[in-house]
């Protein structure tokens, strides 16, 4: 065994271990405690479906990790450590998921260009995470990551180094950024029971055009120190088709001349920025320029309900007429 790596296996192991060549047995999940960088390196390398990588309590792990074995549905892969186990950049991206099915749980992110970056990703569940002190974006998914979850996770101060890309969660890529012009369909993605902010530079959450069929639900934001820059004056900005947003909770949001709200929805192509829903959230906006809910383009099936409520607005609840029974 190496030294400082704890390698736990069930009975089931051992009987899997000696059973004869042939017989179809296989080894059963293992989990591996890491203590040092070098260890979680390699750790997210040589780990199998099914097992589980764990980060010792109180430890920081310095550098950038890549995690680029998958899971598969039955045998999901799972890294996950206590909030004072700590992963640490200087730059570049702090923790970059190419791997499916995913869990990942727990554990502080902090430092580095990007916190959690998720390329062609499927089936992973982030949950609990602590995000803060990042140069452009806490979390983002994107390049194809569809039927993910967000869920649980505390992120703050972000957009340190650019404040243009200061977003807390980000599913999919602007269309500038798409390769050869194909949409990135990073779509189903979840963002649930967040706290985003203080001191998110941009937007809490961005949903990018060319992206579909989402929720954001249960969330709480906090616009306090956000900046402003790159149009980032909004916590929920959809730019994307068919999103459910709902039981969301909004505080203050930067504060600028134009006419924008709290919650936003952008047509940035045509045939995007279509049929989404703002349902039961709560926006206290702070501005006497903005809405509760602004919306870009109306007639494309966007819905504003009845159902939300909107205080400390100047420009009143809406920019569109409200939807009932919704």
């Amino acid at each position: 065994m190496r030294a400082g790596v704890r390698i736990t296996v069930t009975f089931g192991a051992v009987l899997a271990a000696l059973a004869l060549p042939g017989t179809g047995a296989t080894a059963a999940p293992a989990v591996t405690t890491v203590n040092t960088s070098a260890e979680l390196t390699r750790a997210l390398s040589t780990v199998h479906p099914g097992d589980t990588i764990q980060l010792a309590e109180g430890k920081t792990f310095t550098g950038n990790f890549k995690a680029a074995v998958s899971g598969t549905e039955s045998a999901r892969i799972t890294l996950r450590g206590p909030r004072s186990a700590v992963i640490k950049a200087s730059g570049g991206r702090t923790l970059e998921l190419t791997g499916s099915n995913w869990n990942i749980e727990g554990f502080t992110i902090t430092g580095g260009q990007k916190g959690l970056m998720a390329l062609g990703v499927r089936n992973t569940v982030v949950d609990g995470l602590k995000v803060h002190g990042i140069g452009h974006e806490a979390i983002h998914f994107q390049h194809g990551s569809s039927d993910n979850v967000v869920k649980n996770c505390e992120i703050s101060d972000t957009g340190k180094e650019t404040p243009d890309y200061g977003e807390g969660i980000y599913f999919g890529s602007a269309k500038s950024n798409w390769p050869g012009g194909t949409p990135d369909k990073s779509d189903r993605n979840q963002a649930l029971h967040n706290r985003i902010g203080p001191n998110v530079a941009a937007e809490a959450i961005d949903v990018k055009e060319g992206t579909t069929g989402g929720t954001l639900d249960g969330n709480t934001f906090d616009g306090t120190g956000q900046t402003g820059a790159n149009s980032g004056d909004s916590w929920v900005d959809v730019k994307g088709n068919g999103y459910q947003v709902t039981n969301n909770k909004g505080s203050k949001v930067f504060v600028t001349d134009k006419s924008y709200g709290g919650f936003e929805v952008h047509v940035q192509l045509s045939g995007w920025g279509e049929r989404n829903t703002f349902a039961n959230n709560t926006a206290d906006v702070r501005s006497q320029y903005a809405y509760g809910f602004y919306v870009h383009k109306d007639g494309l099936g966007n819905k504003v309900c009845a159902s939300n409520k909107v205080t400390n607005a100047g420009k009143g609840f809406s920019n569109v007429g409200t939807a009932s029974g919704c």
